[in-house]
């Protein structure tokens, strides 16, 4: 018979040493445990094999029960056919919204850096789809049993993308009754496009939390949304085109959902005397980002209610008149070098949004050194990743190196960093600082060291104990 510890046990097998490859394990017995997430590392962090590019599970499962999925971005869910392969057949629990749009990341995942074979790829698809529990939000779900713990999940908007949801899990301890620990997850910015904000949960003994953006405040929508009018008036005086690095799922689709009300709002007008915003192309050239935005219209009943609002009044947010998608890849590169030629204005939106490959690398390749084009960054760049060193090189003439080619940085590199899915540090206190009975501990991850420091010590100026997890 399984003896349940006094307090639960945490093991941390990614994103403690930066932002990506989140995978948390819970463990309430020795020979019972829970993984909420199992992401791939990006960029320079590394997992514990030392390497981003050796994604295997390294670490024992015998006692792992379920897998709890807050969200289905690639860093939370890109291990998850490395954790199958390595054994585990325990249900995978995850939001209604993140059942549907899973199967589509892991098919895109499993492409590009596993196996082109349809068969493999169907076959492990659908023993997915048979470990996946679709869970409503709101509603307590009995974990696999442990005697005497009586664990329970439950799943709480969490406003990052669609379907996202930070976890509160309740269950027995040794010494108590109804323990309960939130794992936040990544959370959203509240008044984000198209998602319902998060609410603070009323009470818990230990929240984990995120800390991507733990030392910076974001602009307010209002004002981050002239920015953003401001940057395409700027950039498209001179008929370059705009360079959007975006991940397929969340960002893409809250561009599209902000464009669609610019040009709503300043239809008939001009950008310059050559160009109407009525005649502005807009261009999504990401395969997965268009079967996304697709997913994105079917779940519209998720949506919040402005932009249900806008449903009402004959308005299509994702599917507007001069949106446009490019599917084959004989396509995309005929536009890349269209674009490269003709310097006709144009938006194009183009995963992937760290620029660690996908299509955006042939439009750098092609855009970067000509001072008629702007890339715009709308997302956290991860250390040692394309998109960081572009950022970085790019405003003062660096260059960068794509495919063992020297680049020359002519374009105008410009960060949005408004627009970021992630709360900022208001948001991160508030969803601890604003729960009715405070946690005893709040564990932080999910951040370089200076955001976790810095929201370390906004805590603690509150009298909330924190710690920065290892």
């Amino acid at each position: 018979m399984s003896t349940l510890y006094n307090t639960p046990q945490f093991i941390h097998h990614g994103a403690v040493d930066g932002v990506t490859g989140s995978c948390h394990e819970y463990r309430l017995a020795d020979d019972y445990g829970v993984l909420i997430d199992c992401g791939l590392f990006q960029g320079d962090e590394v997992s514990g094999s030392g390497s981003a590019a050796t994604p295997q599970i390294n670490f024992p499962l015998e006692h792992i029960r379920a897998l709890i999925v807050t969200h289905v971005h690639i860093d939370h869910v890109g291990r998850i056919p490395y954790l199958l392969a390595a054994g585990f057949n325990g249900p995978i629990y995850c939001t209604a919204a993140s059942a549907t749009l899973l199967p589509l990341v892991l098919e895109d995942a499993l492409k590009v850096g596993v196996t082109r074979d349809e068969a493999l790829i169907k076959a492990f698809l659908a023993r997915v789809r048979r470990q996946l529990v679709a869970c409503e939000f709101k509603h307590w779900v009995v974990l696999p049993a442990l005697a005497g713990a009586e664990p329970k999940l439950r799943f709480q908007s969490a406003g990052h993308i669609l379907g996202s949801a930070y976890v509160e899990l309740r269950h027995n301890t040794a010494t108590k009754k109804g323990y309960k620990t939130v794992f936040s997850g990544d959370l959203g910015a509240p008044y984000a496009p198209l998602l319902p904000a998060p609410k603070p949960p009323y009470a818990a003994d230990v929240v984990v939390i995120e800390s991507t953006y733990g030392d910076r405040e974001h602009d307010n929508r209002r004002a981050r949304i002239k920015r953003l009018e401001q940057v395409l008036l700027h950039s498209l005086k001179d008929n370059g085109t705009v360079l959007f690095p975006a991940f397929s799922i969340g960002r893409t689709q809250e561009l599209l959902y902000e464009l669609e009300a610019i040009i709503h709002r300043l239809r008939g007008q001009k950008i310059h005397r050559q160009l109407c915003w009525d005649e502005l192309q807009i261009v999504v050239d990401s395969p997965l980002a268009a079967k996304f935005t697709r997913a994105y219209a079917q779940l519209k009943h998720c949506w919040d209610s402005e932009a249900k609002q806008r449903l009402k009044q004959g308005r299509h947010p994702l599917s507007f008149a001069q949106l446009h998608t490019i599917d084959s890849h004989t396509q995309h590169l005929e536009l890349v070098q269209f674009l490269a030629r003709s310097k006709q204005p144009a938006i194009v939106i183009a995963a992937s949004g760290m620029c660690e490959g996908g299509r955006v690398v042939n439009y750098l390749k092609a855009l970067l050194p000509d001072a008629a084009h702007q890339v715009v960054f709308v997302g956290y760049q991860a250390r040692g990743t394309l998109g960081a060193a572009i950022q970085r090189f790019g405003p003062q003439g660096g260059y960068v190196e794509i495919d063992g080619e020297r680049i020359v940085i002519g374009a105008e590199i410009i960060t949005l960093s408004g627009y970021s899915a992630h709360a900022d540090k208001t948001g991160l206190v508030n969803f601890v600082g604003r729960m009715r009975h405070k946690p005893q501990q709040v564990r932080i991850v999910h951040g370089d060291n200076s955001a976790k420091t810095a929201l370390q010590q906004a805590f603690s100026s509150l009298g909330i104990s924190a710690i920065i997890a290892s």
